[in-house]
């Protein structure tokens, strides 16, 4: 459906270090770090899998990040299990709740979700439902 994701950062490190603990417990590894003659940044994907990959970088236009109001990432977690552990470590690497773990029938009768906002603001959802992950 897409072939990345880039997030805006105003405190690069912080978030660096904030998706390195929080996207591990979904599957997803570290890019290497290359010069494709953009601003600094760092990106994720799946072991194995060059597409889709996640980024967050300093933004190109060289003004400060800022979360887009209406914007979620939806993280596709393999088990409940995953969705709780990314949702923990976001919450202790600095995230604010928008909604613990648990299943939201409302959206389909296997939806186990959990939200937050990264420490810029940038709301998040962790999610297993039949067919993701």
């Amino acid at each position: 459906m897409f072939s990345h994701i880039q997030l805006g950062a105003r405190d690069l490190g912080a978030m660096i270090a904030f998706y390195s603990a929080v996207l591990p417990h979904l599957g997803l590894v570290r890019m290497p770090d290359e010069d494709d003659s953009g601003p600094p940044g760092a990106g994720w994907h799946a072991p194995g899998k060059p597409w889709p990959q996640f980024y967050v970088q300093l933004p190109f236009n060289g003004l400060p990040a800022s979360a887009g109001n209406g914007t979620q990432v939806s993280f596709a977690a393999c088990s409940q299990e995953q969705v709780r552990k990314a949702w923990e470590t976001a919450m202790a690497m600095g995230a604010t709740d928008e909604g613990g773990p648990g299943l939201r029938p409302h959206y389909a009768a296997d939806y186990y979700g959990a939200y937050c906002r990264d420490p810029e603001g940038n709301k998040l959802c962790f999610v297993h439902a039949h067919g993701l992950g």
